[in-house]
């Protein structure tokens, strides 16, 4: 089984993306779900995560109040609204799916990584 992410692309300070990551090849139900984000020259970082079925969300400070994590559990996705986004938003931004229904804030607690779309917030 395999993640796909997309919906990344430019935008400019203040706008919005939603970003989706969709499961294919398996089910991942009754797993956590989360986003992570890599700047160039940094390391990863975690975005937020969501529980398995949905009812329990936790985002990084940065993007409290901006970001919203969703899940469809039906269709397998699991989406990233991004609104008000600022130039220190853009990354490349990966899904992961965690072997449990607890999410999680560390990168090592994930058993599969979608490939990673590309958000660039500049003017």
């Amino acid at each position: 089984g395999q993640l796909v992410a997309s919906g990344g692309g430019w935008v400019q300070p203040g706008g919005s993306l939603r970003l989706s990551c969709a499961a294919s090849g398996r089910t991942f139900s009754k797993y956590a779900m989360g986003w992570f984000r890599q700047a160039p020259g940094k390391e990863r970082e975690f975005v937020t995560t969501i529980s398995w079925p949905g009812g329990s969300t936790y985002y990084t400070d940065s993007v409290k109040g901006r970001f919203t994590i969703s899940r469809d559990n039906a269709k397998n996705t699991v989406f990233l609204q991004m609104n008000s986004l600022k130039p220190e938003d853009t990354a490349v931004y990966y899904c992961a799916a965690r072997r449990s229904i607890v999410g999680s804030t560390h990168i090592y607690e994930y058993d599969y990584w979608g490939q990673g779309t590309q958000v660039t917030v500049s003017s």
